[in-house]
């Protein structure tokens, strides 16, 4: 079985969660005998010290005209002949460029494609005029058109209606995590490098945009600040566009000294923030499955988050707090799970959950069977 992963964004720092989702389902994919070719622009790749670990799968970097708009520079010729090697393609996201153009030349072809969105299929956020255009183009065709579909929650499968497919056609396939990339990671020397003290730790990791919403939890922690007073809060990741706004806040609320930005953290250095923790928020507007919250429980780490990361299971399972996606509720609960929760007792629940259940190893049998459905002699085209 021969694999096409296609992901515009394949930049562990400025991709987010499509890119490194995309690299940890490579991995284990080619980990489990499947070949893999990862194609991506290389926006954001060409910084000599941007790495990406794809494990035994290959990757090709397509040069970016626009990163802006994730624009490739490719030869319909060239994307057809990574079509043609492969038995089927596998397209993430959905408003990119890329996807239209493989998926244009796998309909050529007669290769089929399977289409996992990650969340990305509502109209939501900023572009929404553009998003509609591209819709219109070619995107509402290209989800009408797969062999296969995937969400990575129940939830999401309602997102595929406006697109013409009944959600009981879409396959559910959770998010995962690989157990032994979460062993490693030097909490001490975090805190030393943050000068974070012996402060009870309050983590956030992600994009600084809105849609993740890091203000939100600055306003939340600025409410309960006199409370919190033992509680420093940490943000782990790089600037979306929001690093000036949140150090201004923080600056108005006279709340500096406990606001620490620590940029993009990956491999060990991810893992040591996750562990110098008490708590992981993830305070998202919006989200389709968060890997942080994974991540979080991985390393045996509680998450309060917002009920739009589509992580209900964590919260049953009594590993993780949800509330509306606003600094009140946020505000109240942070300092209900800081002060009175048993924090290390939620943690190990949410471990356990994640240990058992959500796993690539887990995710790439359940690939294994859609690939193999849809490439089955007898497969609808």
């Amino acid at each position: 079985m021969r694999v096409l992963n296609v992901s515009a964004l394949i930049d562990p720092v400025s991709g987010g969660g499509t890119a490194e989702r995309t690299a940890q389902l490579s991995r284990a994919l080619a980990r489990a005998g499947i070949g893999v070719r990862v194609l991506a622009t290389d926006a954001g790749m060409r910084s000599s010290d941007r790495r990406t670990d794809l494990g035994r799968a290959e990757l090709t970097l397509l040069p970016c005209r626009n990163e802006r708009f994730l624009l490739p520079r490719a030869r319909r010729r060239e994307l057809e002949s990574y079509v043609r090697q492969a038995d089927v393609v596998h397209l993430t996201n959905h408003w990119t460029a890329l996807n239209l153009l493989v998926q244009r030349a796998a309909r050529r072809l007669g290769k089929p494609y399977v289409v996992c969105p990650a969340g990305a299929l509502p109209i939501y956020g900023r572009s929404k005029w553009l998003k509609r255009a591209y819709n219109a183009v070619g995107g509402q065709a290209l989800v009408a058109g797969a062999a296969a579909w995937i969400a990575i929650t129940r939830r999401e499968t309602a997102d595929f209606a406006p697109y013409g497919i009944e959600p009981g056609r879409v396959e559910v396939i959770p998010n995962g995590i690989e157990p032994g990339d979460y062993e490693h990671g030097d909490a001490r020397a975090f805190r030393d490098r943050l000068g974070l003290g012996e402060s009870r730790v309050i983590l956030f990791v992600g994009r600084l945009n809105e849609i993740k919403g890091p203000d939100l939890l600055l306003e939340a922690f600025a409410a309960q600040a006199r409370s919190l007073a033992s509680c420093t809060l940490v943000y782990a990741g790089p600037d979306g566009g929001m690093r000036a706004l949140l150090e201004g806040l923080a600056r108005e609320r006279g709340l500096m000294e406990r606001v620490r930005f620590a940029g993009w953290l990956g491999g060990g250095d991810k893992v040591a923030a996750y562990r110098a923790a008490d708590l992981v928020v993830v305070p998202s507007r919006q989200e389709a499955m968060s890997l942080v919250a994974l991540e979080a429980g991985a390393c045996g780490k509680p998450v309060l988050m917002s009920d739009r990361c589509g992580f209900d299971e964590a919260v049953q399972a009594g590993g993780a707090r949800a509330v509306p996606p606003a600094a009140g509720p946020l505000a109240v609960e942070l300092a209900d799970l800081m002060l009175r929760a048993p924090l290390a007792a939620m943690g190990e629940r949410l471990r356990e959950l994640v240990r058992r259940a959500y796993t690539w190893d887990a995710a790439v049998a359940r690939y294994s069977e859609v690939f193999r459905r849809v490439t089955a002699p007898a497969a609808s085209r």
